[in-house]
């Protein structure tokens, strides 16, 4: 695959901090859009008709994330994608392979993720997957989804989307099983499943499309709430197509103000909190971000700086509004 032209990802960071916040954040930064809560970690959060279950565990192994995809009570079967992140050459804060091994065992999956938009190893087909075998994943097939070109998915009822252009090995799937690794963001505030599935499946040109204003304009021009709804309006095409073939779990570990494409991320800069997961993505983000919201200040201030700048709990109102599930959820500890 040719190279696309534009700043490599060093400069992309640098320039996305030179951004002001006030480009950044979105004309709906008002306090019911952050992710506040009165809620304690580890907590059930009362609602009169909870939406969703999230299950959550403070243990962070693999065995724990194996017992929480059982707990939802939804066993995959035929061909299952794990849709993950295997971390970009250099960054330290990725998702350790012993992490996924055994739900790999368990449900016979593929890891699969797409191509980069930036300028990086991960560029290509054989560069992306040289670096999940480097990071440790050699016990499962690597399938990178837009190796054989694109497939377009309908938006219906988004703003600015009506196609979504995805890898198009996803369509070889029978499941996804989203397991995001939660952390900041330099754009979208934070990544969780919302990320992991627009952005991670999209092929190179489906990136493009979701961070760019259109032919012409700059490599990394569409942010704020263009910019989240797009990332939304991606998932709602993926969410229409699988319906109910979807499990989502956030791995709340390695707290880092900035991503696993990040080559030089800074470390963690709040302690690890534990797996969360639940059929629904609205519910889970959101208390994700809650449990985050949870813990004493210093620990998260660094951390909800990078999130509430850029207006990153956006991301779970849009979703609601665009049907995707609920912000309302009981909170089961295992």
């Amino acid at each position: 695959m040719a190279k696309i032209p534009g700043m490599n990802r060093g400069n992309f960071l640098k320039t996305i901090g030179t951004v002001s916040l006030a480009a950044i954040a979105s004309k709906h930064l008002h306090a019911d859009s952050l992710p506040t809560s009165d809620i304690k970690p580890d907590k059930a959060v009362k609602t009169a008709s909870p939406k969703a279950k999230v299950y959550m565990t403070t243990t962070i192994t693999g065995k724990a994330l194996l017992a929480i995809y059982k707990a939802l009570g939804k066993p995959v079967s035929g061909k299952v994608a794990i849709k993950m992140h295997w971390g970009e050459p250099g960054n330290k804060n990725y998702l350790h392979p012993d992490m996924i091994r055994d739900l790999c065992a368990e449900t016979k999956a593929s890891l699969v993720d797409s191509n980069v938009y930036y300028k990086s190893p991960r560029q290509t087909t054989a560069g992306n997957k040289k670096a999940a075998l480097d990071h440790g994943y050699t016990f499962a097939p690597i399938d990178v989804l837009d190796a054989d070109g694109e497939i377009r998915l309908p938006v219906h009822g988004g703003k600015h989307v009506k196609e979504a252009i995805f890898g198009s090995h996803i369509t070889n799937y029978d499941w996804i099983i989203s397991v995001a690794h939660f952390k900041g963001h330099a754009m979208a505030g934070y990544g969780g499943t919302f990320k992991n599935l627009a952005i991670g499946i999209a092929s190179v040109e489906g990136k493009k499309a979701i961070h760019t204003n259109g032919p012409g304009s700059g490599t990394w021009s569409c942010s704020g709430t263009p910019f989240f709804e797009k990332i939304i309006e991606y998932n709602k095409a993926l969410m229409d197509t699988k319906r109910d073939k979807m499990i989502y779990i956030n791995i709340l570990n390695n707290l880092s103000v900035a991503c696993d494409c990040d080559s030089s991320a800074p470390a963690p800069s709040m302690p690890d909190i534990g797996i969360l997961a639940s059929l629904d993505p609205v519910a889970l983000d959101k208390a994700s971000l809650d449990q985050i919201q949870a813990r004493p200040k210093a620990e998260r201030r660094e951390l909800m700086e990078r999130i509430e700048s850029r207006n990153g709990g956006y991301q779970v109102i849009y979703a609601e509004k665009m049907g995707l599930g609920s912000q309302q959820y009981e909170l089961v500890k295992l």
